[in-house]
C-alpha cells in the first residue's frame, strides 16, 4: 500500500464520513462529499463467480470499498505484476482492466472496508447473490 494514504486529507475525510454516517441506510446513488476529490457510490448489484471477475486499477483515485449486506470476495494483485491490459486506460472513467489471473482472494465481511491504492489491481464483486456496497473514490495525492 502506498505510504501516503494515511496522510491523504481526502482519505481522512472518507474515514470520518464512514464513522459519522449510516451507510447501510443510504439509498443507492452518487453522493458528493468534496466534489471530485471525494465521493461515494452506494450500489446494489449482483455478485459473480471468481472466473468471471476482472482485475481493474485506477490512476487518480484510491478505492475504499465496504460491503454493506454480505461478505464479498475481492481478487487482489500488485499492479506492477499485471502484464495483460485489456485496452488502454479509460482516462475519463479512471479505469483499466487486466486479463491476468487472480492469485489472491480476500474475503471482506459486511461493514469491513478494504482499500485499493493505484498500485493495487483488484477484482470486486466475487460471490453469490446480490449485495449492497459503498464504493468511496478518494483522490490520490
Amino acid at each position: 500500500m502506498e505510504n501516503s494514504i494515511g496522510n491523504n486529507p481526502y482519505y481522512k475525510a472518507a474515514c470520518e464520513y464512514i464513522r459519522t454516517h449510516d451507510l447501510s441506510a443510504m439509498r443507492p446513488g452518487h453522493y458528493e462529499i468534496d466534489g471530485d476529490n471525494l465521493y461515494v457510490n452506494i450500489v446494489d448489484t449482483e455478485l459473480k463467480p471468481a472466473c468471471e471477475a476482472r482485475l481493474e486499477a485506477h490512476d487518480r483515485y484510491i478505492d475504499v470499498q465496504i460491503p454493506l449486506s454480505c461478505t464479498e470476495t475481492f481478487g487482489v494483485k500488485a499492479r506492477k505484476e499485471c502484464t495483460m491490459p485489456r485496452g488502454e486506460m479509460d482516462i475519463e472513467n479512471d479505469i483499466i482492466f487486466f486479463g491476468d489471473s487472480i492469485e489472491t482472494l480476500v474475503n471482506v465481511r459486511a461493514g469491513e472496508m478494504i482499500v485499493f491504492p493505484p498500485d493495487t489491481a483488484h477484482a470486486p464483486l466475487i460471490g453469490t447473490g446480490r449485495t449492497r456496497k459503498a464504493i468511496f473514490k478518494v483522490k490520490a495525492c
